[in-house]
């Protein structure tokens, strides 16, 4: 199982930026797919979550009303709208597909290698 984040990039506080994170391999089904973000010297910190079958999202107080999280099954892609970034907001962005059943295992995480978002004030 791999996850290809990307989307990244340098922005102005107050600006937009989406980044998309697709799942590829050989994977039954997939729980929930979530995006995480860490800061110079920070912990990694949750950001938004939804559920792959139901669509139901959750979302940091920090980023509430500011960034939306949706997913295409199609393309086995899930997006992170991010708008009215501020300065804070700048972190690396790492997609999480939780609960994963693939053809060997069942329940497991896997992680993205992360995507930098810096945003200047």
């Amino acid at each position: 199982v791999q996850l290809q984040a990307c989307g990244g990039g340098l922005v102005q506080a107050g600006g937009s930026l989406r980044l998309s994170c697709t799942v590829s391999g050989s994977i039954y089904t997939i729980g929930a797919m979530a995006w995480y973000r860490q800061a110079p010297g920070a912990e990694r910190d949750f950001v938004a979550r939804i559920t792959v079958s139901g669509g139901t999202t959750d979302y940091a107080d920090s980023v509430k009303g500011r960034f939306t999280i949706s997913r295409d099954h199609a393309s086995g892609t899930v997006y992170l709208q991010m708008s009215s970034l501020k300065p804070e907001d700048t972190a690396v962005y790492y997609c999480k597909a939780e609960n994963v059943d693939t053809v060997v295992v069942t329940g497991k995480t896997y992680w993205g290698r992360g995507t930098q978002v810096t945003v200047s004030s």
